[in-house]
Formats: C-alpha cells, sequence, structure tokens
C-alpha cells in the first residue's frame, strides 16, 4: 500500500456546471504520488503547517488518471459548510493542500464489471475509465445518472472510453425531460429520462449474478440500488460501495 503524502498545490482551474456542481484541477507543486483509479484525497482549504495538525479537510475521489502525475482533477457538489467554503474560496491561483492516497475502491477486472455512478460520484470510476486498456476482455458497463444532461460532467471521458474499448457500454439517465438531447451522438441514442435504473439495464448484462458491482453517489442512491441488487440475488460480497461521504 502506498505511504500518503502531504502535498501543496495550486488552483489551476474551476469549471462552473450549473446547480451548484464544480470541477476544479489543481496544480502540485511537486509529482502526484502513485495511486490506484478509484482512489482519494484530503483536501485542505487552511494552511497546512508540518509541526502542528492537518488542518480541517474532506475527502474527494481523484478523477485524474494515475499515469497523469503533473495534474490532479476532482469533482464536487455544495453540500454543507466546507463545500460550500470551497464554492466561495476556490479560484485559480489559491493554494491549497492535499494528501493522498487513500481507500480501495479500487476496480478489479477479470469478470464482468458493472459501474453505477450519480452526479459525482462519477469521479470514482473516470481514472478506472481513463486507464483501461483498449483490449480488455471482460464486460463493463456504466450506468451514470444526473439531474440534467449537462451536468453529466465527465461524459467526454465516458466517450472517449467507449470509442476505444469494445467490451465497454454505457447508459445514460437525467431526471429532466427536457434536456436529454445532447451534442453527441451517444448521449441522444442512449440517454433514458428518470432516474438510474438497474431493471432497465439488467436484461443486457453478460452474467448479472456473476458480475461485481461498483457504486459511488448520493446516499439515497446507494441504499436504494444496493437493496434491489440483494433483492435480485447478487452476493453482497459482489456489491462494493463508495460510501466515504
Amino acid at each position: 500500500m502506498a505511504v500518503a503524502q502531504k502535498l501543496a498545490c495550486r488552483i489551476e482551474q474551476v469549471v462552473d456546471h450549473g446547480e451548484r456542481v464544480y470541477s476544479v484541477e489543481l496544480e502540485p507543486q511537486g509529482r502526484v504520488p502513485r495511486f490506484r483509479a478509484g482512489q482519494f484525497l484530503h483536501l485542505a482549504l487552511d494552511p497546512y503547517d508540518p509541526s502542528a495538525f492537518w488542518p480541517e479537510s474532506r475527502v474527494f475521489s481523484i478523477a485524474s488518471a494515475p499515469t497523469q502525475r503533473d495534474r490532479l482533477k476532482l469533482a464536487y457538489a455544495v453540500h454543507g459548510r466546507f463545500t460550500a467554503r470551497m464554492e466561495a474560496e476556490l479560484v485559480p491561483g489559491r493554494d491549497v493542500w492535499v494528501k493522498m492516497p487513500y481507500g480501495d475502491f479500487v476496480v478489479e477486472g477479470g469478470r464482468e464489471v458493472v459501474l453505477i455512478a450519480g452526479g459525482t460520484g462519477i469521479t470514482a470510476f473516470t481514472a478506472f475509465l481513463e486507464d483501461v486498456p483498449a483490449d480488455a476482455h471482460f464486460p463493463i458497463t456504466l450506468l451514470y445518472g444526473a439531474r440534467r444532461n449537462d451536468l453529466l460532467i465527465y461524459r467526454d471521458v465516458v466517450e472517449r472510453c467507449a470509442s476505444r474499448v469494445s467490451t465497454f457500454g454505457v447508459w445514460y439517465f437525467v431526471e429532466q425531460s427536457d434536456a436529454i438531447a445532447g451534442d453527441s451522438a451517444a448521449v441522444a441514442t442512449t440517454c433514458t429520462v428518470g432516474r438510474v435504473s438497474l431493471a432497465q439495464v439488467w436484461p443486457s448484462l453478460k452474467q448479472p449474478l456473476g458480475a461485481t458491482y461498483y457504486l459511488a453517489g448520493p446516499p439515497s442512491m446507494l441504499d436504494s440500488l444496493g437493496a434491489e441488487l440483494h433483492g435480485r440475488g447478487v452476493a453482497p460480497e459482489s456489491v462494493r460501495i463508495d460510501a466515504w461521504e
């Protein structure tokens, strides 16, 4: 297991996606420590003094690929005091601190994989999607939901993977029916109105009871889909939940 390191970073870019959803790119003041796709970092807004305690921080999935050692990417939605501070304070040129890597929510290949992401939960999978080899022999299915089409904020990463990996398939879900006609043929033909639906995708899975399911998103989604998988007979050890929020 990699030893966690503390790293000063400068905010390079902040993108406002609407509805208080943001993606952030950080320029580390040093080389990014090695990490595995699916791991997370701690972000601190206040200065870090090595002679004192680590300041207040929150955890965020590392959205950038492990091979990208000169940048870090993350995304967040404003929920609570800390992320409200992020919204107010994170601007290009601002200095922050991170410590990383942490976590074992790592997608393992070898058998069918089903990734289920709601909102900014997609960041738990973007590093994996960027790194999955083109000749991956196991089926990979992504269910990716958001309130609106334009809040599918890592759609570009998803579609790059879809164009490169023949065993990868994606289903998009948006809750607002007036926002499904995207500028991408992939979105226009696979986007469904409504919340992420396991029932809709289930018949298309190769071996649904033999697959491993990875869930990341709002707690209510994790609870309901976790219970549905259990009800469908999926073994508990085949359901992995990114539940650090």
